[in-house]
């Protein structure tokens, strides 16, 4: 009982210290209000708000009563609001789970169009998802209520996700977006205009590079083209009748979005490709990134035990634990034929072909073991946190991505020469033993996943300082209105200039119409002056 008693008084006293430190410092602490979404995005995004919450921030986390990841019980730091929705948290995990399911061994690769086709179709599904947990919320008149009456500064919320702008309008507060990509980019051009020319800027999912060559550009203009005028992340018609509806007046998701305060990029220029700027775009890729801490003293163990050869960390992140048990086997084989010890996060059935030089785990400390000196290479799927985790720590990289924009980010690592990337469908033993050796014994790898590390630690800012920075000016300022852009009140010719473009051309062809008659009637009379002094 008196344990009991100690516990609920140590967090109890966790909020009430942190108001005390926002009461004593000299900064001006506000209410932060957060729309999130699942997985690797939550995790991302947690990192902000545990800092905004340990500077003394009050921080209010929407959550459904499916939420998956979406934990109160972990954060005693943070607040949180659930709100009811018919939608159980073994539909939501149903709803990611075929998702990623589909994505991953069903898309076939080989064929632009179908491949396009059905990913929009699964975006579609993700679509409805969302949009259900939104109307829970919007049309929840005591839960709004309730948001109303609390008075915050601002929304944070993740982009992937829709509702966060609707959010924004009807609490009248500013938004800040986080995300690290959209489907082409569309959200970003035309919910944030951020100008991406096609002439050298890779659209995303089209894996290629700033440097291409003329076939890659007429590639690159295709995608653009197609993500631009035929792809749709979401049903876009069912929001802006949905949005439109709630607000009482006809509008759309995006005319919401490029009402944005203040985007932050979850990526960096040790990872992208530069490109033009907003200053309404920050960029703080790997914003979650840490020192290592200590392992656990088993696993601590293990990897001693691997000597000089040190260790290799294999995970597929976590959407993706477990594969085909013939998957299994053919890269349990692989690992089994390294001198290094691995570490395999992996829950399913123990492969026929595990080495003695492998150990499975259901979860393991992946930034803590990136961080371990005797750690040698990463296998990854790709995903934008562990790669970030990787270049903080400068490991090499073997890449097996399967859905997402893991595809673009291993492309981007390969450019860059510190990642071999491979297929999991095609993949062989003998494959996946070559890259390892590869990017283990290869020093360019290393030197090359070093190269980054650096760039990525000389910013005169931490990524995660520079995050709460802006999320805490715009709260200072009521907004960032002077940061937007002015091209979000131009119409589209207007914003390519073909008004202008048009005018010019006018009024040429009519110079060039008025000289020419000009013209001809000096000649006209010409004529007849000499025809008359012909006849004199």
């Amino acid at each position: 009982m008196l344990f009991s008693t100690r516990m609920s008084m140590k967090w109890i006293s966790v909020p009430l210290l942190l108001h005390l430190a926002c009461y004593f410092s000299s900064g001006s602490c506000g209410k932060v209000l957060v729309w999130p979404t699942e997985y690797s995005h939550w995790i991302n995004i947690k990192a902000m708000l545990d800092e905004l919450a340990q500077r003394g921030h009050e921080v209010v986390v929407l959550a459904s009563s499916a939420s998956i990841l979406v934990d109160p019980t972990k954060s005693p730091a943070i607040k949180f609001e659930i709100f009811p929705t018919s939608l159980t948290k073994v539909e939501f995990e149903d709803v990611f789970g075929q998702m990623v399911s589909r994505w991953t061994y069903d898309l076939p690769k080989e064929t632009f169009w179908t491949y396009f086709s059905l990913m929009q179709e699964i975006g579609v599904k993700y679509s409805d998802c969302i949009e259900k947990l939104c109307r829970d919320v919007v049309l929840n008149r005591k839960f709004m209520t309730r948001l109303q009456e609390s008075r915050f500064d601002v929304i944070l919320a993740d982009a992937v996700g829709p509702c966060g702008e609707l959010l924004a309008q009807l609490l009248n507060i500013p938004l800040v977006y986080t995300i690290r990509a959209s489907a082409g980019y569309g959200f970003e051009k035309y919910g944030g205009g951020l100008p991406l020319p096609a002439s050298y800027v890779p659209v995303i999912l089209s894996e290629l590079s700033d440097k291409m060559t003329f076939k890659e550009r007429v590639k690159n203009m295709i995608y653009v083209l197609y993500f631009d005028f035929w792809f749709q992340t979401f049903n876009e018609k069912r929001w802006n009748q949905f949005y439109s509806e709630t607000l009482g007046r006809p509008t759309t998701l995006f005319e919401l979005m490029r009402k944005a305060d203040m985007w932050l990029i979850r990526t960096y220029w040790d990872f992208d490709y530069p490109h033009p700027l907003l200053p309404n775009f920050q960029y703080v890729g790997g914003l979650h990134c840490k020192p290592a801490k200590p392992l656990p003293k088993e696993m601590e163990q293990f990897v001693q035990s691997s000597g000089e050869n040190g260790i290799v960390v294999f995970t597929l992140g976590s959407m993706v634990s477990n594969m085909s048990e013939e998957r299994a086997n053919v890269i349990a084989s692989a690992l089994a034929q390294i001198p290094q010890k691995v570490l395999w996060r992996f829950d399913g059935k123990t492969p026929d072909t595990l080495g003695q030089n492998t150990q499975l785990y259901k979860w393991i400390p992946q930034n803590d073991l990136l961080g371990h000196p005797k750690t040698k290479a990463f296998i990854t799927h790709g995903g934008a946190n562990g790669i970030y985790e990787a270049i903080y720590h400068g490991i090499p990289m073997v890449g097996i991505p399967l859905f997402g924009d893991q595809p673009d980010n291993i492309a981007h690592l390969e450019v860059k020469g510190a990642a071999v990337r491979l297929d999991l469908e095609t993949l062989s033993s003998t494959d996946l033993l070559r890259a390892l050796k590869r990017v283990i014994n290869d020093p360019l790898y290393k030197e090359n996943a070093m190269r980054l590390s650096r760039i990525h630690h000389d910013q005169p800012m931490k990524p995660l300082d520079r995050a709460v920075f802006w999320i805490e000016f715009v709260m200072r300022h009521k907004g960032a209105k002077h940061l937007r852009p002015a091209s979000h009140d131009l119409t589209w010719f207007q914003y390519h200039s073909l008004d202008v473009i048009g005018f010019l051309l006018a009024c040429v062809a009519t110079a060039l119409f008025v000289i020419t008659k000009c013209c001809l009637f000096c000649c006209r009379k010409f004529a007849k002056i000499g025809m008359k002094d012909k006849k004199e």
